[in-house]
């Protein structure tokens, strides 16, 4: 069994190994950075340890957040590191066996694919795996 913590963004359901995530909380105020590629949303501080955040949708290619909801952020450590991602709703921690795993959907955009482990199919929906190292790595 795999646990992960899910999240959505633009309606899609996400999830990261629990592991990973090192706590799930409402958004902070960030600090922008100059010169700064366009997904990084900015610093925040969590606990007076500075914490870079990246706006996930910035990221996927996922168009611009819809109306004035703040987004909520997931933070997981990756490389020794932690990092704040910026995410449209905190969900559940779900149990998932290795029967419902697979590849990746076909209908992936490129871009989206190369930061999705895999997918499970839970009841009506499907759960794609964020491959953390590679979403804050690009």
């Amino acid at each position: 069994m795999s646990q992960y913590v899910t999240f959505t963004l633009d309606g899609t359901l996400y999830g990261i190994d629990v592991l990973r995530v090192q706590e799930a909380l409402r958004s902070h105020t960030r600090t922008r950075v100059p010169l700064a590629a366009g997904d990084v949303a900015g610093l925040v501080n969590l606990r007076g340890q500075v914490v870079l955040t990246v706006d996930l949708r910035t990221r996927l290619g996922i168009t611009d957040r819809l109306g004035e909801r703040e987004p909520m952020m997931v933070v997981v450590k990756t490389g020794g590191e932690v990092v704040s991602l910026l995410v449209d709703e905190i969900g559940d921690v779900v149990d998932v066996g290795p029967e419902s795993f697979a590849a990746p959907p076909d209908t992936l955009d490129p871009e989206m694919r190369a930061v999705i482990r895999g997918a499970h199919k839970l009841d009506g929906r499907l759960l794609l795996v964020l491959d953390v190292d590679q979403a804050v790595a690009a």
